[in-house]
C-alpha cells in the first residue's frame, strides 16, 4: 500500500473518530495504535508507553502544569475580579472603557494564566454581566471576551509557546520575548475597534433619546473617585508585581522556564493565603482540583499526539507531506499562505497542543528551506490558531462563553467574534512586512 493512500486513511480514521464524539486524546491514541498493529511490527507496541514517558519527561514540559497551577490560584480566587474592577476604575472615562477594560484584563490575567479557556471563564463571568448591564449588545459582549481569551496562548506565559519550542526545538526564551510585541500589537487592535464600536452604538442610543426615544443605559456613567480608585489597588499590585517578577527570572536568565513556573505558582499561594485569607484545606481543594485535571487533560493529549506523530514519522508520512509540499515548487509566501490555510482548517477540529505536535515534523522543514525563521512563525502560527479558538465550528472559546452566559445564543457569539478575527488576520499581514515587530526583542537581549 502507498504512503499517500495510508496517509489518507490515518487521516480518515482520524477525523471519523473525532465527529463520533471520541475525546481528541482517545482518538489521537486509538488511530495510532490502530495504524501501529496493522502496519508497524507488533513489537513496536511493547515501546507505546516507553515512547509516551520519554517524551513526556521533558524538563520544558514540566512547566505547564506550574503554570496551570499558578493560572488556577490566581482564577479562582478573588484576584481575577478584583484586577478586573480596579481597570475598570481607572479606564471608566474612556469611549467604550469597559470594553476595553474586559481586553485589557484579558491580556493582563493571560499573562498571569497561560490559559485562553481559564482567561474567558475568570474574565467573562464579570465582565459579560456588567457590559450587558452598561447596554452592550450581548454579542459585542461575548465577541469581546472570546477574543479576549485568545490571547493566553499568545502572551508568555504561553504553554502553546512552550510546546512549539520542544516541537520546533526553539528557545523558548525568544519564543516568549517575540510573542510580547504581537500580543501587544492584538490588544491595541482590538482595543481600538471595541472603541470605534462603542462610539457607534453610543450615537444611535442618543439620537433615539434625542427623537423622544428611551434613555439606553448606554448613555449612563458611573464615576469614581480618587479615594475610590486608590483603594482598589492594594489587592491588585502584588499581582502585577508577582507577573513582573516572573518575567524578570526567566528574560534575565536567573531561572529556567521551570524554575520560574514553579516559583511563580508558589508566590500565587502565598498572595492569595495573605491577601484573600486562602489557605484552608477546603479553600485550596477546588484550585488543586481545577489545576490537575486540566494538567492531567493537557498531557494526556500531548501524550498521544507525540504518539501520533510517531506513527506518522515511521510510516513516513511526515516526510512524504513535507516532501509533497516542497515539490509543489511554491513561491516563499505562497507557500507561507498555503501552511497556514492548513492550520487554520486544522483549528476548527482540533486544539492548538495537537495542530502543533502533529503538524510540525510536515510544516517545519519545508518552512526552514524556504529561509523562514521558525521563532517568527512560532508566533504566526500561534495567532492563526487563535483565530481557531473563536472560528466555528469548534471554536474551544465560544463554548467556554456559552457555558458562562448560556442565555446568549452561539449565533450571536459567532457574529461577535467574527470582526476579532478579521483584526488577527489583519494582524499576520503586518508581522508578514514588519518582522521585526515579533523579532527585535528576541534580537535586542541576544546582543546583550
Amino acid at each position: 500500500m502507498s504512503v499517500t493512500t495510508i496517509a489518507l486513511l490515518y487521516a480518515a480514521f482520524t477525523l471519523l473518530l473525532m465527529f463520533l464524539g471520541v475525546p481528541v486524546a482517545f482518538a489521537l491514541g486509538t488511530a495510532a495504535i490502530t495504524f501501529m498493529l496493522i502496519f508497524m511490527p507488533r513489537s513496536s507496541l511493547d515501546t507505546v508507553t516507553q515512547n509516551v514517558y520519554e517524551e513526556l519527561a521533558s524538563i520544558t514540559l514540566l512547566s505547564i502544569p506550574l503554570f496551570i497551577l499558578k493560572g488556577a490560584a490566581i482564577g479562582k480566587s478573588r484576584a481575577g475580579a478584583d484586577l478586573y474592577s480596579s481597570l475598570h476604575a481607572w479606564m471608566h472615562r474612556i469611549p467604550g472603557g469597559l470594553g476595553i477594560v474586559n481586553v485589557f484584563a484579558c491580556a493582563l490575567f493571560a499573562a498571569m494564566a497561560g490559559s485562553s479557556p481559564a482567561t474567558c471563564s475568570a474574565i467573562g463571568s464579570a465582565g459579560i454581566p456588567e457590559m450587558r448591564n452598561r447596554g452592550y449588545s450581548s454579542g459585542f459582549a461575548a465577541g469581546i471576551i472570546a477574543a479576549g481569551g485568545t490571547l493566553g496562548i499568545l502572551l508568555p506565559p504561553s504553554i502553546t509557546m512552550i510546546l512549539y519550542s520542544v516541537a520546533a526545538e526553539q528557545s523558548l526564551g525568544r519564543l516568549f520575548l517575540a510573542a510580547i510585541m504581537p500580543g501587544v500589537m492584538l490588544v491595541i487592535f482590538f482595543s481600538v475597534y471595541v472603541g470605534w464600536h462603542f462610539a457607534g452604538e453610543y450615537r444611535k442610543a442618543k439620537n433615539i433619546f434625542e427623537q423622544g426615544g428611551e434613555r439606553s443605559v448606554v448613555l449612563e456613567g458611573h464615576s469614581y473617585t480618587l479615594r475610590e480608585r486608590v483603594s482598589m489597588l492594594p489587592r491588585v499590585l502584588p499581582f502585577l508585581i508577582l507577573l513582573i517578577g516572573v518575567m524578570v527570572a526567566l528574560y534575565g536568565g536567573y531561572a529556567t522556564p521551570s524554575e520560574t513556573a514553579g516559583i511563580g505558582a508558589v508566590l500565587a499561594f502565598v498572595l492569595i493565603a495573605i491577601i484573600y485569607q486562602v489557605w484552608r484545606p477546603s479553600q485550596l481543594r477546588p484550585i488543586l482540583t481545577s489545576a490537575i485535571k486540566e494538567s492531567t487533560m493537557l498531557m494526556f493529549i500531548i501524550g498521544m499526539s507525540l504518539l501520533y506523530s510517531y506513527v506518522m514519522s515511521y510510516l513516513h508520512i511526515s516526510q512524504s507531506a513535507a516532501e509533497w509540499i516542497v515539490s509543489m515548487h511554491l513561491g516563499k509566501w505562497a507557500l507561507l499562505l498555503v501552511i497556514l490555510g492548513f492550520v487554520l482548517v486544522l483549528g476548527f477540529f482540533l486544539p492548538p497542543v495537537s495542530i502543533i505536535l502533529m503538524t510540525a515534523p510536515i510544516i517545519l522543514p519545508p518552512l526552514k528551506a524556504a529561509g523562514f525563521d521558525l521563532v517568527w512563525f512560532g508566533v504566526i502560527m500561534t495567532i492563526v490558531m487563535e483565530m481557531g479558538l473563536i472560528h466555528p465550528p469548534v471554536g474551544l472559546n465560544i463554548f467556554v462563553i456559552n457555558n458562562i452566559a448560556p442565555d446568549i445564543p452561539v449565533s450571536e457569539i459567532v457574529w461577535g467574534v467574527m470582526p476579532f478575527i478579521g483584526l488577527m488576520a489583519i494582524g499576520i499581514v503586518v508581522l508578514c512586512v514588519f518582522p521585526g515587530i515579533a523579532l527585535w526583542l528576541p534580537g535586542y537581549f541576544l546582543l546583550k
